[in-house]
């Protein structure tokens, strides 16, 4: 029985990670969760799950949960009640499904715990990879990812020697508008960035996705989670997400992970691993039905995101965290419609030129640059 925490409980991979519990309530049990904004999902989940422990954003929120709940669990608030719920004395594995740099110390203080960490949480390891992976190393926490690409990679090196590996292949979608060149770009709405033609994501991540911040950010996370530089992970356009990544060894040999667009056969992956459980709510791979599948070459001046994380990953530093902060800032930015959807990468831009990189920071700098650059950003919106 695998004990859960789980950061972000009301979210795009929360929610999925919840089908899982459902599915198997024999084998996983929810000990505890964290929310935000999304109260009426969070009380159905607690009515349904009954965690031990609940954290919420703000004490007006811990109140008004109180009063609403028949059922009665321990309700803390804030980044105390993350962590409370990141580090729960029952917990056995951490599921960091939260959006955003909050999610860096509740896995700092989990690892410290001893709990095994699943993370979706891009940020955590876009941040503070180095202080993640030194702690997690000392500690001999397990480190599990989450994202399809970064378990298919996983997966494809089960088994093998990685003092092999040639190269890793991360596959990208390329998002909303991966026909359309920069010119096309200039006045997309809102609505047309987030209609993702495979995935069902969150808001942020379907316009990083377009963006291809987001495989920028996948990039600096499998530098960390699997000790490879720079220079040996590739990006790759396969717009069918049927090949979720791939790993190239010394032999030429390429080992890949396929599946049908489906966040949670990952999700469980990370839960069960090195077993596996029955999958029913995923559709099988079927490639006779499917026929053909494509790939193309990554153009980073058509994607300027993902030529900034590289930028920023092989700085080192603090620029990785410039990096996260500043899109953070740029992509709300766009989603409340201050700015244009090109708009984004000028923000980012900004903010990594007027940067001066600290490098081996340790966690106060790396929030203190993070504020700092929020504020900077923000600056600029007005």
């Amino acid at each position: 029985m695998k004990k859960i925490s789980l950061l972000g409980a009301t979210g795009s991979i929360g929610t999925q990670t919840l089908d899982l519990i459902r599915l198997h309530p024999e084998h996983f049990e929810l000990i505890a969760l964290s929310f935000g904004r999304n109260t009426d999902l969070g009380l159905k989940i607690i009515e349904e799950f009954k965690p031990i422990l609940v954290s919420v954003l703000t004490k007006e929120d811990k109140q008004k949960l109180e009063q609403q709940l028949i059922y009665k669990p321990e309700i803390v608030y804030g980044e105390e009640g993350l962590v409370l719920v990141a580090t729960h004395s029952d917990c056995t594995i951490l599921v960091n499904a939260v959006l955003g740099s909050v999610g860096l110390v509740p896995t700092l203080e989990a690892i410290k715990a001893g709990k095994t960490i699943a993370i979706a949480n891009k940020e955590t390891l876009v941040t503070a990879g180095h202080l993640v992976m030194k702690l997690a190393q000392k500690h001999n926490v397990d480190i599990l990812p989450v994202d399809s690409e970064h378990s298919a990679i996983f997966q494809s090196l089960v088994g093998q020697d990685i003092t092999k590996i040639n190269r890793l292949i991360l596959t990208a979608s390329g998002g909303s508008f991966r026909d359309r060149s920069r010119s096309e770009l200039t006045n997309v709405t809102i609505d047309e960035t987030l209609a993702h033609p495979n995935w069902t994501m969150g808001a942020k991540i379907t316009v990083d996705s377009a963006t291809m911040m987001n495989k920028g950010l996948e990039v600096i996370e499998a530098r960390w989670l699997f000790n490879i530089p720079y220079e040996k992970i590739e990006v790759i356009l396969h717009k069918e997400s049927i090949i979720h990544s791939m790993v190239e060894y010394d032999d030429t040999s390429v080992i890949a992970q396929l599946g049908t667009p489906d966040m949670r056969v990952p999700i469980q992956y990370a839960l069960t691993y090195p077993m596996r459980l029955e999958m029913p709510l995923a559709k099988r791979l079927n490639l006779s039905e499917i026929g053909t599948l494509h790939f193309e070459k990554m153009d980073l001046d058509r994607f300027k995101c993902l030529h900034f994380a590289y930028q920023a990953g092989k700085s080192g530093g603090t620029m990785p965290t410039v990096l996260n902060a500043a899109n953070e800032v740029a992509v709300d930015a766009f989603l409340k419609g201050r700015v244009s959807f090109l708009q984004i990468e000028d923000l980012i831009e900004q903010a990594l030129e007027k940067h001066e990189n600290s490098m081996e920071p340790n966690l106060e700098e790396i929030q203190q640059v993070d504020k700092e650059t929020r504020r900077f950003v923000t600056s600029l919106l007005k």
